[in-house]
C-alpha cells in the first residue's frame, strides 16, 4: 500500500530522468506574487490623486506648522486615533455622517475645554515667554543651550513688533544668517542687518555714518545683445577700445560718489561680470565699500532694514535713493570667516538678524530649526495670548471632560463623542511609554487627578513621574493645542465622509 502511494506521488509530480519535480510549486510562488502586489497596492491605493491619504496628513503637518510652528508631531498622532476610532465606529454599522456631526460637537466642546483651563498671558510678562520658549527647545538637541537660544528669540520677537497693537509676527523681520565655525555659544541677535558676503575692496573695511546704495546694474563694460567679434587691426584701435571702457566706468563710478554713497551693494549678475577690476580700482580710490554677490531673494530684508531703495539703472542713482547707517563693518570670526554688519540703520523698518554658529552643518541646521520653533511658540503668545500646561494635561482634561459631555447627547452622538474622548487619550499615553512609564498605569492614574478637579496634572518626564506641570514651567500656547485638535478633526472627517476611504476603512 506504501509502495502504490508514492508511485502515485511520483507519476503525479512526473520523474524526468531521475530528477524530482514538484508541479504545485511554481502555481504557489506565482499565487504567492500576486497577493504580496495586492498588499502593496492596496496599501497605497488611499494615496493616489490630490486628495490621496498619504497628501492630506502631510498637509495636515504643513497647515499646523503654518498656523503654530509647534505641535506637528502631535496632530498627526492625535489624527491617527480618531481615525482608528472611525473605523471601529464604521464597523459597528454606525452612519459616516453620524460620526463626522458628532466629532464636531466634540471639538466645539473641546475649545471650550481648553480656553477655560488656559491662562491669560501679557507680553510684557518676559519670564514667561522666556518658560515658553524654553519648553519648545527642550525636545532639541541644542536643549542645553536653551538659556543662550530662549531669551534670543523673545528679545527678537519683541523688536519687530509693537506689544500693545500687534495680533501678528512677520517671521520674515527676523532672518537667520548661518555661519560655519565656532559653536552655539557664539551665536547673537544684532539690530540691523547682517551680509555673509565679504568686502571686496579690502582697503575699506569699516565705515561710520554710512550712506548705502544697492544697485542692480553691471559695473562693467556693456554687453551687446548679440554675439560677435570685434578685429582689431592696430594698436591705435586697441587703446581707444581701452579708453572709451575706462571713460563709461568711470563716469559711473563719479556718478555713485556724487550721490554721497560710500557704501555700495551690487546684485549678484548671470549676464555678465556685476562689478569689473577697473571698477573696483576706482572705487577704492574713492574710499568706496563695495560688498558685491548679492542673492535676490535678500533684497527686500535689505531694504527694509536700512531703508534703502534698490537702483536699477545709473540715472536713478540720487541721494534719495540711499539708506543710512551709523555704522558699517567687516567683522573677524576668529579665523572661521567673516561677517559684514551694518547696526544703527535710522530710517528702518522693525527687523533684526540672528547669527547662528556651529561646528559642522547639522548643528547649524539643527539649531536654526530650534530657533524658528522657539519663534513660532513667541508668536503663538502675540496671535492668542494665552497658555496652557504641557506634558499630556490638556489631552487627558478633554479626555474627562468630553466623558463626562457625552453621557448628557443621546443615541449614537453620546458613542461617538465617548469614542473620540477616548482617542485623545494617546498623546499622554505615548508620552508615558517614550518616558519608560507603564502607560496604562499612568493614563488612569492621569484620569483619576483630572476627574477630581487637579487639571494641571501631566507627565514629567524629567522626574519620571505625574505632578503639577505647571510647577514644573512645562507650557505651551494655547494656539499650539487648539489648532491641533481642529485641524486633526477636520481631516478625519474629511477623510470620513470620501466613500473610498470609507469603504477601505
Amino acid at each position: 500500500m506504501p509502495e502504490a502511494m508514492a508511485a502515485s506521488k511520483t507519476s503525479a509530480r512526473g520523474n524526468k530522468g531521475g530528477a524530482y519535480v514538484d508541479r504545485d510549486k511554481p502555481a504557489q510562488i506565482r499565487y504567492s506574487n500576486i497577493s504580496a502586489a495586492k498588499a502593496v497596492a492596496d496599501a497605497i491605493r488611499t494615496s493616489l490623486g490630490p486628495k490621496g491619504m498619504d497628501k492630506m496628513l502631510v498637509e495636515l503637518s504643513k497647515a499646523q506648522d503654518i498656523e503654530a510652528g509647534d505641535g506637528t508631531t502631535s496632530v498627526v498622532v492625535i489624527a491617527g486615533a480618531l481615525l482608528d476610532a472611525c473605523s471601529k465606529l464604521l464597523q459597528k454599522g454606525i452612519h459616516p455622517t453620524t460620526i463626522s456631526e458628532s466629532f464636531q460637537k466634540a471639538v466645539d466642546k473641546g475649545v471650550e475645554v481648553l480656553t477655560a483651563m488656559s491662562r491669560p498671558v501679557e507680553l510684557s510678562d518676559r519670564e514667561t515667554l522666556l518658560n515658553s520658549a524654553t519648553t519648545s527647545l527642550c525636545s532639541k538637541v541644542v536643549s542645553q543651550y536653551s538659556s543662550l537660544l530662549a531669551p534670543m528669540s523673545v528679545d527678537a520677537v519683541m523688536r519687530v513688533i509693537d506689544p500693545k497693537t500687534a495680533t501678528g509676527v512677520d517671521l520674515q523681520d527676523i532672518k537667520i544668517v548661518k555661519k560655519l565655525g565656532g559653536t552655539i555659544d557664539d551665536c547673537e541677535l544684532v539690530d540691523g542687518l547682517v551680509l555673509t558676503q565679504r568686502v571686496s575692496n579690502t582697503g575699506v573695511t569699516r565705515v561710520e555714518k554710512a550712506k548705502i546704495g544697492l544697485i542692480q546694474f553691471c559695473l562693467s563694460p556693456p554687453k551687446t545683445d548679440m554675439d560677435n567679434q570685434i578685429v582689431v587691426s592696430d594698436y591705435a584701435q586697441m587703446d581707444r577700445v581701452l579708453r572709451e571702457e575706462r571713460a563709461y566706468i568711470l563716469n559711473l563710478v563719479k556718478q555713485i560718489k556724487k550721490a554721497g554713497c560710500n557704501v555700495l551693494l551690487i546684485q549678484k549678475s548671470i549676464l555678465r561680470d556685476a562689478l569689473s577690476d577697473l571698477a573696483l580700482h576706482f572705487l577704492v580710490k574713492m574710499k568706496i565699500m563695495v560688498v558685491k554677490e548679492i542673492e535676490r531673494e535678500e533684497i527686500e530684508f535689505i531694504c527694509k532694514t536700512i531703508g534703502t531703495k534698490p537702483i536699477a539703472h545709473i540715472d536713478h542713482f540720487t541721494a534719495e535713493m540711499l539708506g543710512t547707517a551709523e555704522l558699517v563693518e567687516e567683522v573677524n570670526l576668529d579665523g572661521s570667516g567673516k561677517l559684514v554688519k551694518i547696526t544703527g540703520c535710522t530710517n528702518a523698518g522693525k527687523t533684526v538678524s540672528i547669527v547662528v554658529r556651529g561646528s559642522n552643518k547639522l548643528v547649524i541646521e539643527e539649531a536654526e530649526r530650534s530657533i524658528h520653533d522657539a519663534l513660532c511658540v513667541i508668536r503663538c503668545l502675540v496671535k492668542k495670548r494665552a497658555l496652557i500646561a504641557g506634558g499630556g494635561a490638556p489631552e487627558i482634561e478633554l479626555a474627562v471632560r468630553l466623558a463626562e459631555y457625552s453621557r448628557t447627547l443621546g443615541g449614537m452622538e453620546a458613542y461617538c463623542v465617548r469614542a473620540y474622548a477616548d482617542a485623545l487619550e494617546v498623546i499622554p499615553s505615548t508620552l508615558a511609554e517614550n518616558a519608560g512609564l507603564n502607560p496604562i498605569a499612568t493614563v488612569t492614574e492621569l484620569r483619576n487627578r483630572h476627574a477630581q478637579g487637579d487639571k494641571m496634572a501631566g507627565i514629567n518626564v524629567r522626574k519620571g513621574g505625574i505632578s503639577n506641570i505647571l510647577e514644573e514651567l512645562v507650557v505651551q500656547p494655547l494656539l499650539v493645542s487648539i489648532s491641533a485638535l481642529t485641524f486633526a478633526t477636520e481631516t478625519v472627517r474629511n477623510i470620513n465622509i470620501l466613500p473610498n476611504t470609507r469603504k477601505s476603512l
